[in-house]
């Protein structure tokens, strides 16, 4: 009453959220938090038990050995919240190089089974194996001999009988307390589909400079950046000879704005650096401006080279507190990087 009296005034009005009351107490909610993250473990520990079983283990290599010889792409396929999972190891998949797209078995049957070519091989989800939306696509796999690789848990179901190999996947509690709502199926699916494709992807030697390609953008493009993407090169990298005055490396400190100046030999090797805390103890020790910068250069300074992950130069310069980093090739100079690049890029 008083909830619509105040709607009346324009104060506030009753919403349907305002009239949910808690089913118990807080150690209570926790609790079934945690038991249902206990239950998912368990299902996770029941996937990993399968693959210490022989014939398990030699479905997966068999798996792995068709998807590792594909021409074309995987077709990665399934319904509801195996469906959803299928879209999740697509991405994964073709994030790591192995190239895949989803087909909704919805569209399937109205014209999406023309993307599916002899080169393809199908890679289809199923918790139960007997989704009827499914029956489209194994119809299609079987009449034009498209390789059929199902995921399911039940060795008799239509999904397993039709499929060329099936990972049968262990038969797990769900969490939701009346054993219905996809639960730790699904995370036991999407666990086995991050193996698969980390396997695949050892199996091709993915490496980091592959992930880059395939990750511009974003924080993790970032990570993976590399050193001579981002760092001063040619004229702009300051550097004098050791014999220079100190004078003639303050100079070439300003005019490179790095806060320091790279020392080099006359094959153009580093062997020291000047910065600006360099001068400013030189010049509170009241040192001549026209003594060699030789004499006040850090000897053998820390370097980086240039295939070198931009990361890692920021983990040196956070480790030796340093701002400035040069970079060398075979201990020749071609660069220099500073703190300020790397964040300005989205290194962490």
């Amino acid at each position: 009453k008083l909830a619509a009296e105040r709607g009346k005034k324009g104060k506030r009005v009753s919403t349907s959220a305002s009239k949910i009351v808690p089913f118990g107490s807080g150690g209570r909610i926790v609790e079934t938090a945690c038991r249902s993250l206990s239950i998912a473990a368990t299902g996770l520990n029941e996937l990993e038990a399968r693959f210490s079983q022989r014939e398990f283990a030699a479905t997966f290599l068999r798996l792995v050995g068709v998807l590792m010889q594909v021409r074309g792409r995987v077709i990665v396929t399934g319904i509801g919240k195996s469906g959803i999972v299928a879209r999740k190891m697509t991405a994964t998949l073709t994030s790591t190089g192995t190239p895949a797209i989803f087909l909704h078995p919805a569209d399937a049957g109205h014209g999406d089974l023309g993307m599916v070519t002899p080169d393809d091989v199908v890679l289809m989800l199923s918790h139960s194996g007997e989704s009827t939306e499914l029956g489209p696509i194994i119809q299609y796999c079987k009449r034009f001999a498209i390789p059929l690789l199902g995921m399911t848990a039940r060795a008799q179901s239509t999904v397993a009988q039709a499929a060329d190999i099936c990972i049968l996947m262990p038969e797990v509690q769900e969490s939701c307390p009346n054993a219905l709502a996809p639960t730790t199926s699904t995370t036991v699916q999407m666990a086995f589909g991050d193996a698969l494709a980390i396997s695949l992807m050892e199996m091709r030697g993915f490496s980091a400079d592959d992930f880059h390609k395939f990750h511009p953008n974003g924080r993790l493009g970032a990570q993976l950046l590399k050193v001579r993407e981002l760092m001063s090169k040619g004229g702009d990298v300051p550097q004098v000879r050791q014999d220079a005055s100190l004078l003639d490396a303050t100079i070439e400190m300003t005019r490179a704005r790095l806060g320091g100046t790279a020392i080099t030999d006359h094959d153009g090797h580093l062997i020291g650096a000047f910065t600006d805390g360099d001068l400013r103890r030189a010049v509170t020790a009241k040192q001549n401006l026209t003594e060699p910068v030789g004499r006040f250069m850090t000897v053998t300074p820390q370097a980086i080279t240039p295939d070198d992950l931009a990361h890692e130069a920021l983990h040196v310069m956070h480790e030796r507190n340093i701002m400035l980093l040069f970079v060398c090739d075979k201990g020749r100079l071609v660069g220099a990087v500073h703190m300020h690049d790397l964040l300005h890029a989205g290194v962490a």
